[in-house]
Formats: C-alpha cells, sequence, structure tokens
C-alpha cells in the first residue's frame, strides 16, 4: 500500500485528471494484447487489443514491447485523462500495476487511488472500525474470504470509506476497509454500490447483498462485491 500511496502523489504532481471507476477493486482485472508501447519518464502508456475492444492502459514504466500479452491489475478507470507528458488527453484510460512474471518488479500508475477531495496522506492507514453486530454483521475479511459461502446473502459491514466515486453507472460507488484482513492477498479492502452519499474518511454502517464474479464488460471483473447498499441510521 505505502508503494502505492508514493506513485499516486508522484503521478498527480505530474498530470491532471478526473476519476471514474468502478474499478479500483482489489480484484478488477483487464488482460489484453500490448498493440502500442509510449513510454514518458516513468510510465508506460499501453495501447491494448483486449475482447471486448481496445483501450488505452497506464503503469509504471516496463520493458514492455507490442505483441506482449499482459494483465493491468487493480485496474482503475477514467475519463478525459489529460497527460502533459504526451501533450494529449484520452477520453477513456486505465490506471493499474503491470501483472505477470515478464514484468516483475514493474510499478504503479494508479492515480486514481486518490480520489478528488481526499485529505492528504493516507486515508486507509490504522484503520480500526469495530465489526457490525446482528446476525449479518460481517468484516471485511470475510466477505471476502467468505464470499462463496456469503454469494447472494445480505451482510452487514461498518467501516471507513478510503474511496467514493458518485454516479458512475447510476450509483455511487465506496470502497471500505475496517482493518480487517491484509493488502497481501487483497481481504482488506470491499467495493460497494449504493445510491447514498458518503465522504472520504466516513465511518458507515453498510448493508447490502454480497455478489460473485460480477462481469462489467470490457474485462472489468470483480471477484466478489456488495450492492443495492443502503447507508445505516
Amino acid at each position: 500500500m505505502k508503494l502505492i500511496v508514493a506513485f499516486v502523489w508522484m503521478f498527480c504532481a505530474t498530470v491532471a485528471w478526473s476519476a471514474e471507476p468502478p474499478l479500483a477493486s482489489p480484484f478488477a482485472v483487464v488482460r489484453g494484447e500490448v498493440l502500442e508501447v509510449r513510454n514518458v519518464e516513468s510510465y508506460s502508456y499501453l495501447r491494448l487489443k483486449t475482447a471486448d475492444g481496445e483501450v488505452w492502459a497506464a503503469v509504471g514504466r516496463a520493458p514492455v514491447k507490442p505483441g506482449a500479452k499482459v494483465a493491468i491489475e487493480n485496474a482503475t478507470v477514467m475519463n478525459n485523462f489529460e497527460s502533459k507528458a504526451l501533450k494529449r488527453t484520452f477520453d477513456k484510460i486505465v490506471f493499474g500495476s503491470l501483472g505477470g512474471a515478464a514484468v516483475a518488479g514493474a510499478g504503479t500508475a494508479l492515480a486514481a487511488a486518490h480520489p478528488v477531495g481526499a485529505p492528504r496522506g493516507d486515508p486507509v492507514s490504522d484503520v480500526k472500525v469495530a465489526k457490525a453486530g446482528g446476525a449479518d454483521g460481517r468484516t471485511v475479511a470475510e466477505v471476502i474470504t467468505r464470499r462463496t459461502e456469503l454469494k447472494d446473502k445480505t451482510v452487514l459491514i461498518r467501516g471507513r470509506v478510503v474511496k467514493f466515486s458518485a454516479s458512475i453507472m447510476g450509483k455511487n460507488w465506496i470502497h471500505l476497509r475496517d482493518g480487517s484482513g491484509s493488502a497481501i492477498d487483497n481481504s482488506n479492502d470491499v467495493l460497494v454500490t449504493t445510491l447514498d452519499q458518503a465522504s472520504v474518511g466516513d465511518i458507515v454502517l453498510v448493508k447490502g447483498i454480497v455478489r460473485t464474479d460480477k462481469d462489467f464488460g470490457s474485462g472489468y471483473a470483480y471477484k466478489v462485491l456488495i450492492e443495492e447498499a443502503t447507508l445505516q441510521k
């Protein structure tokens, strides 16, 4: 997480952007064949051919060449992104970390991990939130690791909002952490969709339905998320 945050601020210092997930999930992956590579000082821009068409992606600079098959992990989509280094604006671009043994050690360009309006500093460090009570009470880690068992069931989670993206595909997108789980296996962060409003840093109580293997198309898929959620009083 510290590495991602460091790249976030370095990248945001050099470009202007506007965010559009729902892709900032630990399980969002975009796969495709590299058609074109544009390298700048610290980053590589890749034009990819995916199963659903072409898309541009940005990652930490890596020795990638056209023809390579790559996976962009921890993917986040952004609209109307202006790259000052390339002197162009992308209608849509994917940011994330480059996975795969061929590019081991490549960095990340996950600029959207720090949304507009978030306080400077890492809003997810030292998160410690009490577990929601009741029969439906679950921790973030429990939802992630027990997703098969909890599929299509209602859960109640108390957590801190570490990212909020409004009015995307007719709903709001929230990332919650409560101090459970680990960044090593991506069990410390869960994506929630809702019509309710929240702000980064808020402690909220969320009630929603666990969904698994959700595919929004264009290679954007999630192993688990919570949908149709409401923020409880």
